[in-house]
């Protein structure tokens, strides 16, 4: 049987907001595998940015277990959990996030550069993940000279870079149309497969979990299904 990469028990989050208790997520059980492509979806206010921080160490639990490769994040320190980001997770935003007067391979490097990687190693990883995306040809544009796609595939292609074990995706296709936002859910779940990486998808798209290998609905802050 096959070792969660990333399992979850009983997971809150509770926010006390002057004299009320807000339930963010409560009762959320999950295990992630290794290659799985995993898609919550939910309305605005379900919760799901809330797990993905939960998920990706950048807020803490009220109750409940998260383990990541069967470590519990609870017990890392703030240093930690940034390390383990740094080295094992990446991240893809609704907004991309790319850096305006880098090229898409400037902004694609620039975690390998940070992370150490040789010259040799950062050009060959780089060039290989431009290609995965499909931009091979436009490595030398800056963000404002690429299409809202080809943004969100830059941004796809600095997730993966160095080769993190677990991708969140926070609303990849917020800001896409229906067509270019079908051709980013084909892609991730090409990179699930190419590349071994766990992927957990948020979005209010149902159409995503028509490819998941799970799909999970949030409303009100739990799993419904």
């Amino acid at each position: 049987m096959t070792t969660p990469l990333l399992s979850v028990q009983q997971l809150e989050r509770i926010f006390i907001l002057g004299s009320v208790r807000i339930r963010a997520v409560h009762n959320i059980n999950l295990d992630v595998l290794p290659g799985q492509l995993i898609v919550i979806t939910g309305r605005s206010g379900s919760g799901k940015t809330t797990l993905l921080n939960l998920l990706a160490g950048l807020d803490r639990p009220t109750t409940g277990t998260i383990y990541f490769q069967g470590q519990n994040l609870s017990r890392f320190s703030e240093g930690g959990l940034t390390q383990l980001r740094r080295q094992y997770i990446g991240f893809v935003f609704q907004s991309f996030g790319l850096l305006p007067l880098l090229s898409a391979y400037e902004n694609i490097e620039l975690p390998l550069r940070i992370a150490e990687w040789t010259m040799r190693e950062r050009n060959r990883r780089t060039q290989e993940c431009l290609e995965l995306v499909g931009l091979a040809g436009r490595a030398s544009h800056r963000p404002y000279e690429l299409s809202g796609g080809e943004q969100q595939r830059v941004a796809i292609a600095r997730a993966i870079a160095h080769r993190p074990s677990l991708i969140l995706a926070d609303e990849p296709t917020g800001e896409l149309d229906t067509t270019t936002g079908e051709a980013i859910f084909a892609l991730l779940k090409e990179i699930v497969e190419q590349e071994d990486v766990a992927i957990i998808v948020a979005t209010h798209d149902i159409t995503m979990a028509k490819i998941a290998t799970v799909s999970k609905e949030l409303s009100d802050g739990t799993f419904i299904n």
